[in-house]
């Protein structure tokens, strides 16, 4: 049995049954409000994130829930569910499909497992600590790509990089790489953990947006920090490298 064996098969399941009500949303047209940071916020964001709420304290009763859209229940077992039920909002409301089901599992202060579904490409990632990184049940891995010439980058959220001392830089810096590509946050974490890309920088992010990627990530061979080089998914901003264009990625960012 693989860690969090039981963990992954539930978090999994709830995906799944997230994925299908969301896509019948989509079918049928949906709209959206606005939160107070302007992002916005559906009907299927709420739904989705109750159908976790409910798997998780059904199967965990003694675990804790964060949940972007207000999922809140402090923990009793020193474990807690991470949620982003729909990432990717804009890009769910416009048809785009690049959204997905976050979900990490926290444990100590660490997340040791994360599922992240993607309904409208039929991929689901997964890994817990010590087991490995996943797609559809297929082992993936990072790239053995060690130079930026040969190196795609990926840049999300390149509108809130201005905000930044080194933005100035930003465009002279990415003239080496091989490519530049943004095809949406998560996708883009996932592109480097099956070797598809060899960085990923995302300029504002919260723990939820992060917390399946990291393990993700990390058990797929990648290096994980935010613009500060702390591996933490509560920097507001994040980096995911392979580890050879590690110092690199730091270097500029200590411009």
């Amino acid at each position: 049995m693989t860690p969090f064996e039981h963990e992954l098969d539930v978090c999994r399941s709830a995906a799944l049954r997230a994925g299908e009500v969301a896509l019948r949303y989509r079918e049928r047209g949906i709209g959206y409000d606005s939160k107070s940071d302007e992002s916005p916020v559906t009907a299927a964001d709420r739904e989705c994130e109750q159908i976790f709420a409910l798997a998780f304290e059904g199967a965990f009763p003694d675990d804790g829930l964060l949940g972007e859209e207000g999922a809140l229940k402090p923990s009793r077992s020193g474990r807690r569910w991470i949620i982003d039920p729909i990432d990717g909002t804009r890009d769910y409301v416009r048809g785009i499909p690049v959204w997905a089901h976050l979900i990490g599992l926290e444990q100590g202060g660490e997340v040791v497992a994360g599922v992240a579904h993607f309904p409208g490409r039929g991929e689901t990632y997964f890994a817990s600590r010590g087991g490995g990184a996943f797609c559809n049940d297929i082992p993936i891995h990072i790239s053995n790509i060690t130079s930026v010439e040969q190196a795609v980058l990926c840049l999300s959220g390149i509108n809130y990089f201005p905000q930044y001392p080194f933005s100035g830089e930003l465009i002279n810096w990415t003239k080496p790489f091989w490519s530049v590509r943004c095809f949406g946050g998560c996708l883009d974490a996932m592109m480097v953990a099956r070797g598809d890309a060899e960085i990923w920088m995302e300029a504002q992010v919260k723990p939820w947006d992060l917390a399946a990627p990291k393990i993700i990530t990390e058990e797929a061979g990648a290096r994980f920090f935010d613009f500060k080089g702390n591996n933490t998914i509560s920097g507001g901003n994040s980096v995911v490298t392979v580890p050879a264009l590690a110092d690199e990625v730091l270097r500029f960012l200590k411009r």
